[in-house]
Order: C-alpha cells, then sequence, then structure tokens
C-alpha cells in the first residue's frame, strides 16, 4: 500500500482506510482479503485520495465520514470535523440528563448551539429518546449537512433545525444548554496544523480575539432561556477553564461554576448549574 506524508502518526492506517473507501468495502473485509485486484479507475481515485492526504487535506471530508460516540456522521468541507474530546461533552450532557431531579428531565429539552454536523444533537437523542433537541446553527449550508444525519440516525421527529445566530431567534425555554463554539483565539488560528488551519471552516474555529467571543455571548443571552434549575455545558479550550470559569460567575452570579477535563486531564467543558 501507498505510504502518507509524514503528516500523520498513523500512516498504514490512514492509507487502508482510503483504500476501504475506494473499493467501498470494510477494513476488516480489505485485511481479510488482501489479494483484492484493483481495477485501473479504482487505482486512479486511490492514487489521487493519497496525494490529497499528503497535502493535509483532511482524512474524513476525503472518506466524507466521521464516527463519533459510535455513530458514523456524513462530513463535508462545510462542517467541523468532529474530536473525540467532545465526547466529553456528550458524557456529562447524558449524565446530567439521567441523574436530574428536575421533574422536565422526563422529557428534557436541550438546546444545542452551533451544532454544525449535529454529531451532539443526534448523539444525545439516540440516546435520549424522550428529549427533543433544539440545534441551531448561523449557517444554513451547514444545516444541509445536520439533516442529513439527523434523517440517517432517525431522529428527525426530535431535532429542530434552526438558523439561528447563538441563541437568536430564542428557542425554549430549555432544561440544558450544550455548545461546542468557536474558542481558537483569532491569533492563533494561522499556527494551527495545516490540515485544521488551511481546510476547516474558519467560523468553527475562531473565536474571536480572546477566543471566547461565543462564549461570552451565548452566557449572557442563556438566562433568558433556561428553566430554573437549567445547566450549561460548553466545550473550551484547554487554556480556558479559569477565564471561561469567572465569566460565567459574573453572568450566573448564583449558580455552581465547575471545569471539567478531557481524558487527557485538560480543561475542556465549562458547566453552569443554576
Amino acid at each position: 500500500m501507498a505510504e502518507l506524508a509524514p503528516i500523520t502518526d498513523a500512516a498504514r492506517l490512514e492509507a487502508e482506510v482510503l483504500l476501504s473507501h475506494v473499493l467501498d468495502i470494510s477494513r476488516t473485509a480489505l485485511l481479510t482479503h488482501p489479494e483484492r485486484i484493483l481495477t485501473p479507475d479504482q487505482l486512479a481515485n486511490y492514487q489521487t485520495l493519497i496525494r490529497r492526504r499528503a497535502s493535509c487535506y483532511p482524512l474524513p471530508y476525503l472518506t466524507g465520514r466521521v464516527e463519533f460516540y459510535n455513530l458514523e456522521f456524513e462530513i463535508t468541507p462545510e462542517v467541523l470535523i468532529p474530536r473525540p474530546e467532545t465526547e466529553t461533552l456528550v458524557d456529562l450532557a447524558l449524565a446530567h440528563c439521567s441523574s436530574s431531579t428536575h421533574s422536565s428531565y422526563t422529557h428534557p429539552l436541550i438546546a444545542d448551539v452551533g451544532t454544525g454536523s449535529g454529531c451532539i444533537a443526534v448523539s444525545l437523542a439516540v440516546r435520549l429518546p424522550r428529549a427533543t433537541i433544539y440545534a441551531i446553527e448561523i449557517s444554513p449550508a451547514v444545516l444541509v449537512v445536520a439533516r442529513r444525519n439527523v434523517e440517517r440516525h432517525g431522529v428527525a421527529a426530535r431535532v429542530r433545525l434552526v438558523v439561528g445566530d447563538v441563541l437568536t431567534p430564542r428557542p425554549g425555554p430549555v432544561d440544558l444548554i450544550v455548545s461546542n463554539p468557536p474558542y481558537i483565539p483569532t491569533g492563533d488560528c494561522g499556527s494551527l496544523p495545516a490540515s485544521v488551519r488551511d481546510y476547516e471552516p474558519r467560523l468553527a474555529l475562531d473565536g474571536g480575539p480572546d477566543g471566547l467571543g461565543i462564549i461570552r455571548r451565548l452566557l449572557a443571552q442563556a438566562p433568558a432561556v433556561l428553566r430554573p434549575g437549567g445547566a450549561l455545558l460548553i466545550e473550551i479550550g484547554a487554556d480556558q477553564g479559569e477565564a471561561a470559569s469567572h465569566l460565567a460567575r459574573i453572568l450566573f452570579p448564583r449558580a455552581a461554576v465547575r471545569v471539567h477535563p478531557d481524558l487527557a486531564g485538560r480543561d475542556r467543558v465549562l458547566e453552569v448549574q443554576t
């Protein structure tokens, strides 16, 4: 199999994933029958994909899919590629809904701000069969992708796709707000890995001068949307825990505020429990 340039720590794995994609078979089937002979068209397609990956083009955009929370999602260059770190946010949201004693949590209303591919909203809807989720996204083109993922996983009746800017138009009242907003400081965007900087949507990355622009707006708008006893779960950057917590305590002076780490021990999710 062709080797990728050293832009990835898993060159052979990615080469196998791309070949599986070209052949439209699982990677397991590929490894089980390695004697398979490619047609000229398949070989040409595979070589093209290898060259594009070697130029730092993201693997999920080449295959058009990615796994998140044990579900497969369609991915296009219009949407941010879901990261494993964001699964921490889903874990916390599910735990919050299952542990809450509030009566409304038998049929929770959830707002997913900046839904992107819909991976958070769909993951929650699949695992919370009584939940209704407002999946809010500023870009209509991105919502087209989210809609296909919502329909793919059979949750279209409970995930309501909304074109909106943060919490405008206002949904709710809701029990829980979740969000993976853009939180990279503008000045840091240029130093991101080339596969991110050059190909993923800037709108989903750039959080303003301090990276907290959208988070600040979300915290300011949330009190008018949350039900009493509601909560927010917001993904943040690994060095933003202190600053994000400070903002939350100003806007929610009576709330319990904490920062949860991801599996690598880095600040990852801001929780505000009203």
